[in-house]
């Protein structure tokens, strides 16, 4: 066995390997190192197929953004886990029926899908002097330069939607200002105090 042959099912082991304790943990906390572990091993995998962008993407984005967004919104939030599962119990039977469609779905696309006329011959031809990191630059922002500005102006505006949706004015609420901070006289808004020593304020 060669070296890559054994790092890929090291690789592989190790992403089914955290994908199912991710589901099968009870403990939400150990679920999400789980998760991060598959993400880790699904980037080595697209590291050994050559498409390091795609595995760069993957450590930053997920495992550097979402898992620990995750990890901290299960450690911060006090959750009855207990209660939790006992509703989940409830829908076990429909998310089971949900299941089996699903994969059925997945068999019926797998057995009807086919390779594109043309694919042997692409994947023969050699890649050349461009890695493949360089080649996705040029052509998003060459020939999809227009659909990559669109996707960013989508997402600026489903951001500020976010932000104006949940933006609450509350009169009972004290709110900061900056203007008063800046300002404000330091010799009116500190008192020096001459502690004896000893002695409490």
């Amino acid at each position: 066995m060669t070296v890559a042959a054994f790092t890929f099912y090291a690789f592989a082991v190790t992403t089914l390997l955290g994908g199912l304790m991710t589901v099968m943990s009870r403990n939400p906390v150990h679920s999400v190192l789980w998760l991060i572990l598959a993400f880790i091993s699904s980037a080595g995998l697209f590291v050994l197929l050559g498409a390091e962008f795609v595995a760069m993407l993957l450590m930053i984005v997920y495992v550097g953004a979402v898992a620990v967004l995750f990890l901290f919104v299960v450690m911060m939030l006090d959750i009855d886990f207990a209660e939790l599962k006992a509703e989940m119990a409830r829908y076990m039977p429909l998310a089971l029926l949900i299941g089996v469609v699903i994969l059925m779905q997945l068999g019926m696309a797998f057995g009807a899908w086919d390779y594109s006329e043309g694919v042997a011959e692409r994947l023969a031809a050699p890649a050349g002097d461009v890695q493949n990191t360089a080649a996705l630059g040029q052509l998003i922002y060459d020939k999809y330069i227009m659909l990559f500005q669109l996707a960013g102006l989508i997402l600026l505006v489903a951001m500020i939607g976010a932000i104006v949706l949940t933006l609450r004015h509350r009169t009972n609420i004290k709110r900061q200002d900056i203007l008063a901070q800046m300002y404000r006289d330091p010799a009116k808004a500190m008192e020096l105090k001459d502690v004896k020593p000893g002695q409490g304020l």
